[in-house]
């Protein structure tokens, strides 16, 4: 009888296709993460040395209410190894719509896992019905610390964490309410708007980066831009009527965005573009059309517009009422502006989100960073606008390095050679992997730089 079920079984395994014995056959992994309470694996593909899968996980919208509601956070895992460290990317914004494999720089450096983690209240991970009120930095912190503390089950070795722009203040203000998820973070081109108001580091920048020549170049296109308004945001009601794009539920009229848009292209220009890139900044004697096409190219006429603001609604809530934003004197066009007091975060909201700001939560965060945090990293770009205001790292195992000439994607392999080695060595000791180890780079998995760029949209 036992030989006959034998063959039965045999015979059956040989009708099987090798994927389905494979997925017949026992996944500890796939075990392991349907073991954890609120986490459902949405689909799963694999590479050489790698298996790659879209989670959701339960949260509550509410941390100080669990019971009042909850909502479907999105997720992705890198899967390397069970012994490898973990990297938890906050990247402070959406995952992609379709998510695909990507390693940040940390996990490249480290071989590493990596969990990448899609802020609250960007869609789809928002609660229905949205409180707005539940968007803040420490309902995030709380998101994450969940993330870690139920994943620490499947990887209990070293964690790190890391962001770029906003994803690096996330990884920050995670840090500060919960200091040991993690055993360190690696924080890219992080602003610290600590006092809102008091932006004179941004103002030094604008006049001091670069050379005199391209400083005047770039004032120029503003001006210029400014003085022929009538006809240029005739060009942009054009463009807007054939793009179908509208501007009264968030920025107002196309004047508006026109002048935000102006405003906004030097940061944009010193943001995404090199010093290199100087040299294509058009004369005041360039035509509409160049003026129009250059600024489109370095800023986006799409982007202050009800289809490009909505998707960064959470972002300038958060902006509004927390994190800060720029504010800028913009001496030089003097007579030329319109409306004086556009540059905020509130002007690119709609009129229901938008809130007074409170600087306690900055305050709190700045003082602690600098007095009371370890094993944190700070990077920034020496030519990057919103590397002005920094973090001051504390004297616990912290560092801070500039990457000279670089923009918003600075990067530690953009540091000097010394203070990459030295950013690098600090990384793998938290880490606990060798001094020694080749960075991991399988060409399916390309870098991910971090850094979103808005001129993507159009």
């Amino acid at each position: 009888m036992r030989s006959r079920i034998v063959a039965i079984l045999s015979s059956l395994l040989v009708a099987l296709s090798p994927a389905t014995v494979a997925r017949a056959a026992d996944d500890p992994l796939l075990d392991q993460l349907a073991a954890i309470p609120g986490l459902s694996v949405v689909s799963e593909t694999q590479g050489t040395g790698y298996r790659f899968f879209v989670l959701t996980y339960r949260q509550p919208a509410d941390h100080r209410h669990p019971a009042r509601g909850s909502y479907e956070q999105r997720l992705t895992l890198l899967h390397r190894s069970d012994s490898s460290p973990t990297v938890l990317y906050t990247n402070g914004y959406n995952l992609a719509a379709s998510p695909r494999p990507t390693q940040t720089e940390p996990t490249a450096l480290l071989g590493a896992n990596q969990v990448s983690v899609e802020h609250r209240f960007f869609t789809p991970s928002r609660p229905v019905p949205a409180d707005w009120s539940d968007l803040d930095i420490w309902q995030e912190a709380n998101d994450e610390h969940r993330i870690v503390t139920a994943l620490k089950s499947v990887y209990s070795g070293r964690w790190i964490q890391t962001g770029g722009s906003k994803g690096g203040m996330t990884s920050v203000y995670h840090r500060r309410f919960f200091p040991g998820d993690v055993d360190g973070v690696v924080a890219y081109v992080a602003p610290d708007d600590v006092i809102n108001p008091a932006d004179r580091a941004y103002d030094k920048f604008f006049d001091t980066v670069g050379t005199p020549e391209c400083r005047a170049a770039l004032d120029g296109v503003q001006q210029e831009a400014l003085r022929r308004r009538d006809r240029l945001v005739a060009h942009l009601e054009a463009d807007a009527a054939e793009q179908g794009w509208t501007f009264s539920g968030s920025i107002g009229t196309a004047d508006r965005s026109f002048e935000m848009t102006v405003l906004d292209s030097v940061w944009a220009f010193w943001q995404y573009s090199t010093a290199a890139d100087c040299a294509t900044v058009p004369a005041a004697t360039a035509t509409d059309d160049e003026l129009y096409a250059w600024i489109d190219t370095v800023a986006g006429w799409s982007f202050y517009t009800d289809q490009g603001l909505e998707p960064y609604w959470p972002y300038y809530y958060q902006a509004a009422g927390q994190l800060g934003w720029p504010s800028l004197r913009f001496e030089h066009l003097r007579g030329l502006r319109h409306y004086p007091g556009i540059y905020t975060a509130n002007s690119s909201l709609p009129p229901e989100l938008r809130r007074k700001h409170n600087p306690l939560p900055m305050i709190d965060v700045d003082l602690w960073v600098r007095t009371a945090s370890e094993r944190m990293l700070f990077v920034y770009g020496q030519n990057d606008p919103w590397s002005a205001e920094r973090f001051t790292p504390s004297k616990r195992d912290s560092a801070l390095y500039v990457a000279p000439g670089a923009n918003h994607g600075a990067k530690i392999a953009a540091l000097s050679p010394e203070d990459a080695a030295a950013a690098t060595a600090m990384l793998r000791r938290w880490a606990g992997v060798p001094a020694t180890l080749t960075a991991a780079r399988p060409l399916d998995v390309p870098l991910d730089d971090m850094i979103g760029d808005r001129r993507r949209l159009r």
